[in-house]
């Protein structure tokens, strides 16, 4: 079992990201592209990561903008697992955004 970040650990966290917030124990961002089909690719890329490393995010779909939250639930909170998910999101985001 991952171990839950202290809240010093979470602000450390996000003030290294950029438009990433924390609501509660959820870290969320919403990523805006150009069309549909790129948004789908985004989240095709998103879920084929989850699957490989087993951390899944919540995850909503409006048009040309993906929502995602990532928290470890079995940890009660978010973990060293939620940022490296994000780091992925962004990474991915900076890919397709070029």
């Amino acid at each position: 079992m991952t171990n839950k970040l202290t809240t010093a650990q979470v602000e450390s966290h996000l003030a290294a990201m950029t438009d990433w917030s924390c609501r509660g124990d959820l870290i969320e961002r919403t990523f805006v592209f150009r069309d549909f089909v790129i948004a789908m690719h985004f989240a095709n890329q998103i879920a084929l990561e989850a699957e490989r490393s087993q951390h899944h995010p919540d995850m909503l779909i409006k048009y040309n903008r993906v929502t995602l939250g990532y928290s470890t639930h079995d940890a009660g909170g978010l973990t060293e697992k939620d940022f490296a998910a994000a780091a992925f999101a962004d990474a991915t985001n900076s890919l397709l955004i070029r």
